[in-house]
């Protein structure tokens, strides 16, 4: 499912870059209708007068810019730092926390200046020797449906695997990852893929591969020797929740059978705060996600706001489970968190 989009806007800066003249090339070649603007950050000429319009126009929108500073986000629990390659994603999830943070209009963006972003993390891999230092790929993004064109993950994965202090990650929704398959990795990059269950994907996950053809991509992921991990997010507790995500790890074991992957699962329960339930209403009016806070417990998060998660004794449920299946159908699966 490669990200086709409806528009193209560059930053005048990223066609000084040969793959901004490469990009600029491919969609003219192909029709897409190409502009400018000022500055990546700062985007105007994306339509839609109501937010439901602006939503879906902006995720019909690929913009193309430089990635100038190389200070780099912290990104707990999944890695130390953040790997800025690319923010916001194609897929429409009505449950996506990018809709509070990212504004009204979340569009698509890659930078060009993949090397020296990747020479800013030889920095920071340097600074923290002889530690090992992990870098997150996917924290504000989901860099997969624009790589068949820009070949950013494919830079980034030769990189580390030169690194013998640096490791990557990245997680993903979607399956283009066959460009990926023959780059020498070194077992440095892990590719993981956020599954959930079939009714869930259907239901609030639009505009993004099946279940069958995310485990298919994942079994050619470790075929091709990558770490590979799950991403269990959210884990939505709704009716007849344990045999759903039951049958959801029968299925990723069947998928592995006769592989020995390294492989690791994240698993993160459903959440949301008032500011995500506010946009999402207006965005998906008629969403069916669970967003009563009258049966949720309130709690300060991390970074310091209030979100609404399940009760203690329904959380202490979901763990049992999960640490059961994860036991029973994929044993040698190291739980980095279950939240």
């Amino acid at each position: 499912m490669v990200f086709e989009p409806k528009r193209v806007i560059f930053e005048p800066d990223a066609l000084k870059y040969p793959l901004g003249e490469k990009l600029q090339r491919y969609f003219r070649e192909r029709g897409v209708e190409i502009s400018r603007t000022a500055s990546h950050n700062r985007v105007t000429s994306i339509p839609g007068k109501t937010r439901p319009e602006g939503y879906a126009e902006a995720k019909r929108t690929l913009v193309v810019g430089v990635r100038r500073t190389k200070k780099f986000e912290t990104c707990r629990p999944s890695a130390h730092f953040q790997l800025p390659l690319a923010t916001s994603c194609p897929g429409k999830c009505e449950y996506c926390y990018l809709l509070t943070n990212m504004g009204r209009k979340p569009y698509v963006r890659i930078y060009v200046n993949t090397g020296e972003i990747l020479e800013a993390a030889a920095g920071y891999i340097e600074k923290r020797k002889p530690e090992i230092t992990v870098f997150e790929g996917a924290a504000t993004s989901d860099p997969v449906p624009t790589e068949p064109y820009t070949g950013i993950l494919e830079s980034a994965v030769r990189f580390f695997a030169g690194q013998e202090y640096g490791r990557f990650r990245f997680v993903t929704k979607f399956t283009d990852v066959d460009t990926l398959l023959d780059v020498p990795h070194h077992g440095h990059t892990r590719i993981r893929f956020s599954i959930n269950t079939p009714e869930v994907i259907r239901r609030y996950e639009h505009a993004t591969p099946s279940l069958a053809e995310r485990l298919a991509a994942a079994g050619k992921v470790a075929a091709a020797g990558y770490p590979l991990g799950f991403l269990v997010a959210p884990i939505i507790a709704g009716e007849g929740w344990r045999e759903s995500y039951r049958e959801l790890f029968q299925a990723a074991a069947a998928e592995l059978s006769g592989a020995a992957p390294d492989l690791t699962l994240e698993l993160i329960t459903h959440r949301f705060t008032k500011r995500a339930k506010s946009a999402i209403l207006e965005v998906f009016p008629n969403t069916r996600l669970d967003l009563d806070e009258g049966a949720r417990t309130f709690k300060f998060g991390q970074f310091g706001y209030g979100k609404y998660v399940y009760t203690k004794e329904l959380l202490g449920e979901i763990k049992e489970h999960f640490n059961s299946l994860a036991a029973a159908y994929l044993p040698g699966a190291h739980i980095e968190y279950l939240v």
